[in-house]
């Protein structure tokens, strides 16, 4: 699985790299189907990211890799207390 992962990242990021970031593949649970990954570069700070992990990198990873269940962003935690929405 994390063989097919890397595969559809290197598909993905030229979109990222285009408006300056891009993303690492951390590792992939194959029990459990989540995949943490960490943004980087502009899309690190950019508000837009946690949307642009779930609708769309989230969203091309399940539809490309069966058995993938969720994608974390390894390199940005929320605060205790907040939520993204």
């Amino acid at each position: 699985m994390k063989e097919q992962v890397e595969e559809v990242l290197k598909e993905i990021r030229p979109n990222l790299q285009a408006d300056g970031g891009d993303i690492e593949l951390v590792g992939v649970d194959e029990e459990t189907g989540v995949v943490s990954v960490k943004l980087v570069g502009a899309c690190a700070g950019c508000p837009m990211s946690q949307m642009t992990l779930q609708m769309g990198v989230e969203r091309i990873l399940k539809e490309k890799v069966p058995g993938v269940t969720k994608v974390e962003n390894v390199g940005m935690k929320m605060p205790e207390g907040m939520s993204w929405g």
